[in-house]
Parts: structure tokens; C-alpha cells; sequence
């Protein structure tokens, strides 16, 4: 701010209670209600933050339909965000999959329904010339994390054009809760190129823009109209790019990685959950990750990527780029990827099989390849049957099978399915949540392979070490992380053990997380340099917790 800028008063009486970051509600005191043009205002009660936070989690529940509750959550934390957050944070097991997966999907296909109150920011095509005008209309000044969707391809459900905004929204809010970074430096954004779903073209109450999406240069013009303005106002703030097409995931992780500070979530977040979750399994299983035959069900963005970041573990391992590249072996809706075949893309021809001319099905690969690990990115609900279950047991003393498709209506099997089928000696990770197995008398619980494991720690790595890039060797050293905090709290020895942290811990996960994405920045040269406990005095400092401030007079 220059001498010339004046600070703007800060707000009274009701505007000061209309704005989330500053209200307290019935937590501001006789003396703040008098200091600020309270009185009359809030009830006469005085609560503390914790004690609304219990009258908060009792309304929670007095909703009995997952969206209901997801609507009175965002209605919170537009009203307040410290409570919002203390919420969330106290009981994040069971508000997860209402914040998020998998009720965010119903809240996307009904967002023009439900919508109440504008956050984060709406960036259309026809503005894209003013993208860095329309930017400095955002809420707050300084940004750390941007997470942006174009809508296209909100989880398996498909295109959900403008009310894919539900996905930035709620991933942001998970920034918060688990990484700790402070909600007004976060900043939500819908790049609305339109939309193809016909549905939401006829709907007379649908909110986006009411042309079909643009395709080709178009919007590839669209993307750089965002990535320059962010350049220009917001320098240093980490972009995540979040539930984009196949067709553009990869090329705009490949066009922008090395330009700015950015990730693809659905590329880069679910392959190093995917690895820490494998890494937990074959410890358990007493293998070793250079062992190991994966199949893969599915070939998109988030498949390949998940791919790509098991080989570069494995030649970490000592595994030669050839050797790792032949552990895998990729089925999509054809069938087997082989060298043979046109049309794959690049990413998808490092693992075409040149030893297979003939493209069989998955059954037939499970059957020829025996593999020790099967995981599903595919969308295709039921794709995990029994006789290909059975057929993978048989050979294999403790299959590693992930369904990690969302929502759960696109998982490829039901956990309870896997373990009936196995004899209860699967170890599974699964991507919406699941109810614990029985497994001889005790109860085991589902690992979710939900990005939350990795992407808040990555928000708050970048922030407290100020990385200037998001490296391959940052999201490995995350992943491996994860297994860590995974094998820590197996504290009674019971097998199966978890194959990720319990979500309970997560903020306390995030932070050891966060540290080694760190020092592998530093390592990596893509931040400065600094020892580790100087880092990981960094990434406590950074890690903000839901509490009241006072009010500036």
C-alpha cells in the first residue's frame, strides 16, 4: 500500500457480522458489541468458539440427506469462517464426505439449484481478454492457493459446466481444515468455456454460460488468459488445476509445470495417495515395490499419472526406466494397451505393451499376467468381478486391489465383495469412503485414497518453504510421507494394518507431510535452502487453526 492509499474503515454493527472472516456471532463480548455497533444485534448469550461449535455440530445433524448437510456447511462457512473451520476440524471423519466426496457431486449437478451467495471467482470466455482486471475484483488481496476447474470432467459424473465451481470450493476448504492455510488466502475460480451437457443447456435456471464449450485454440486461449493474469497480480500463489479433461489435463500440467507454481491434482495428487497406500500394502504384504506386476484399469489422465509416479519410485529403488516401465500393463475399453494400437496419446504409449499383439480384456490380462497389484481408474462400476477377484487371489497370497474410482456408484468393486472373494486377505484402498470389513471376528477399516491426504500438505509445504515449483521429486517424497504416517499408526500391531493415516490425525499428518515435500523442494532447488528443523518450525508457523481474532477499532 502507498502513502497515497488510504486503509478503509473497518466494518460496524451489521455489515461487521455480514462479513465470514470477522464475525464472531454470539462470540463477541459486551465490550466488543459496545466497541463495534453490536449491541442489539446478536442474541444477549455469550458463547465461546467452542461452545458454538457444539450448537453447530447438533444443527449438522438434525439434517438427515447428505446435501442438506453439505448446504448448511457452506451456508457456515459463508456466515463464519473460524467456526465453519473448528468444525470441520474437530469432526473431519464425518464432515469429509459431506464437505467433499462424494456429496460435492450431487452439490455440483445441483449447484444452480443451491446456490446461495457468490465465493471465489467466475472467469468466462468472452471475458478472457479482462482475466487480470477480473482478477483484482477477488475478495482479499493476497492469495496463497488458487484452485480452478473448468467443470468438464467433475469426478466421474462428467460435464457439469459452471457447477463444477462445488469442486474448488470444497477443496479449498480442505486446504484449511488439514493444511491450515488461511481462508483468505485462498481463492476458488470456474473457467466457464461453456458447457456440452445437454441437460444443463435446457435448464432455464442453469447459472454458466449457455454456449457449448470451446474447443482447439479457443481454449488453449483461454487457459494462457488465465495463467498470465495470475502471473501478473498474483505471483508466487500455488494453481491447482482440478477435474479437467483428459484431452487437457496433460497438456496443460506439461505447457505450465515449469512456467509457475502449479500441480494437477487429479494427475499428481491421486498418483502419490495411490503410492503411499501401496507402499503401506506391500509392508504389510512383505513384498517390494520393484516386484510388483500392476495392472491398470483405465488410461486417463489420473491412471497414467498414477503410473508414472509408482515408476519413479521404482527407479528409485534401483530399477532401470525399462524394467519399471514393464511392470505395468494398461486395460482401457478396448482392451489390453499395446504398441499396435493408434490413437494413444504419448503419456499412454510409454506403457503400451510391444510383447502383445492381441488387445484382450481384463479378465484375460489377470488371467496371463497374474498381477499383485490391480488398480481401477476407470469409472466403470462392477469392472472388479468375482471371477477376476478369485482368478487374482489364487496366485497371489495378499492381493492389492484399489477401486478408486468416485463417486461410489463408479467404483469398480465393493470393498465387503473383495474381501469375500479373497478369504479376507485383500488389502484394499478405495477413492469415496466405505464402511469397515469383517475379517475373521475384528473389524478393519477402509483406507480412502482420497487426495486429502496429499494436496493440503503440498499448500502448506509450498507456503512455509516459498517453493517457486511443484516438482516430481516433491510429490514422491509426500507420497512416501503418507506411508510413514500410515505405518506410525498401526501402534497395536494388528494385521491388516491402515494403509493410510487415520483421517483424525490429519493435521498433525499434514505437517510431516508438508516437511518432506519441503525438503525435497530444497533439494530439488526449487526452493531455498534450509535445514530441517528450520523447516519444520516453517510449516508450524504456516499452519493456521480456527480461532477469533478482534476486531480492528
Amino acid at each position: 500500500m502507498t502513502a497515497n492509499e488510504s486503509v478503509p474503515p473497518s466494518p460496524r454493527g451489521a455489515a461487521l457480522l455480514a462479513d465470514p472472516l470477522l464475525n464472531k456471532g454470539t462470540a463477541f463480548t459486551p465490550d466488543e458489541r459496545t466497541a463495534h455497533g453490536l449491541e442489539g444485534l446478536p442474541p444477549p448469550a455469550v458463547e465461546s468458539l467452542d461452545e458454538q461449535a457444539r450448537r453447530a455440530h447438533a444443527a449438522f445433524l438434525g439434517y438427515d440427506k447428505p446435501l442438506n448437510r453439505h448446504i448448511y456447511l457452506r451456508q457456515l462457512q459463508d456466515t463464519n469462517e473460524a467456526l465453519f473451520h473448528r468444525v470441520v476440524t474437530e469432526h473431519l471423519e464425518e464432515m469429509l464426505p459431506v464437505v467433499y466426496t462424494p456429496t460435492v457431486g450431487d452439490a455440483c449437478r445441483r449447484f444452480s439449484e443451491i446456490y446461495r451467495r457468490p465465493r471465489g471467482l467466475f472467469l468466462s470466455y468472452e471475458d478472457r481478454h479482462r482475466f487480470r482486471e477480473i482478477l483484482r475484483n477477488r475478495p482479499h488481496r493476497d492469495v496463497d492457493v488458487i484452485v480452478v476447474t473448468d467443470g468438464q470432467r467433475i469426478l466421474g459424473l462428467g460435464d457439469q459446466g459452471v457447477g463444477g465451481m462445488g469442486i474448488p470450493i470444497g477443496k479449498l476448504s480442505l486446504y484449511t481444515a488439514i493444511g491450515g492455510i488461511h481462508p483468505a488466502r485462498t481463492l476458488p475460480i470456474l473457467l466457464d468455456a461453456g458447457t456440452d451437457n445437454e441437460d444443463l443447456l435446457a435448464d432455464p435456471h442453469y447459472l454458466g454460460r449457455r454456449e457449448r464449450r470451446v474447443t482447439g485454440a479457443a481454449y488453449d486461449e483461454l487457459g494462457e488468459a488465465l495463467v498470465s493474469a495470475v502471473e501478473a497480480e498474483l505471483p508466487g500463489t500455488l494453481l491447482q488445476w482440478e477435474d479437467f479433461a483428459t484431452a487437457h489435463a496433460r497438456p496443460i500440467l506439461t505447457r505450465y509445470r515449469d512456467r509457475l507454481l502449479t500441480f494437477n491434482d487429479d494427475i499428481q495428487g491421486t498418483a502419490a495417495v495411490a503410492l503411499g497406500a501401496l507402499l503401506t500394502a506391500i509392508t504389510v504384504a512383505g513384498t517390494r515395490l520393484t516386484d510388483q506386476r500392476i495392472v491398470v484399469l483405465g488410461a486417463g489422465s489420473a491412471a497414467v499419472g498414477v503410473a508414472d509416479m509408482i515408476r519413479t519410485a521404482m527407479t528409485d529403488e534401483g530399477l532401470s526406466p525399462d524394467d519399471a516401465r514393464a511392470r505395468f500393463w494398461f486395460v482401457d475399453v478396448d482392451g489390453l494397451l499395446t504398441a499396435s494400437r493408434d490413437g494413444l496419446s504419448e503419456e499412454q504409449r510409454v506403457y503400451a505393451r510391444g510383447d502383445e499383439q492381441e488387445s484382450y480384456g481384463l479378465a484375460e490380462v489377470v488371467r496371463r499376467v497374474e498381477p499383485t497389484v490391480l488398480i481401477g481408474l476407470s469409472t466403470a462400476h462392477g469392472a472388479f468381478t468375482e471371477e477376476i477377484v478369485r482368478q487374482m487371489a489364487s496366485a497371489c497370497e495378499r492381493p492389492v486391489i484399489f477401486p478408486l474410482s468416485n463417486p461410489t456408484s463408479h467404483a469398480e468393486a465393493d470393498p465387503a465383495d473383495l474381501a469375500r472373494w479373497t478369504d479376507g486377505r485383500v488389502l484394499v484402498a478405495t477413492g469415496s469412503p466405505s464402511p469397515p470389513l469383517e475379517v475373521d471376528g475384528h473389524e478393519v477399516p477402509v483406507a480412502q485414497a482420497n487426495n486429502v491426504y496429499v494436496f493440503p500438505a503440498i499448500g502448506l509445504a509450498v507456503t512455509a518453504a516459498r517453493a517457486t515449483r511443484v516438482t516430481v521429486r516433491m510429490m514422491v517424497a509426500a507420497a512416501r510421507a503418507v506411508g510413514r504416517c500410515a505405518a506410525r499408526s498401526a501402534t497395536d500391531g494388528s494385521r491388516p494394518a491402515p494403509l493410510l493415516p487415520p483421517l483424525r490425525d490429519m493435521r498433525a499428518a499434514a505437517r510431516e507431510i508438508a516437511l518432506a515435500a519441503a525438503v525435497a523442494a530444497g533439494e530439488d532447488g526449487a526452493a531455498p535452502r534450509a535445514g530441517e528443523e528450520d523447516l519444520r518450525a516453517a510449516v508450524a508457523r504456516a499452519q493456521w487453526s480456527p480461532r477469533y481474532d478482534e476486531p480492528s477499532r
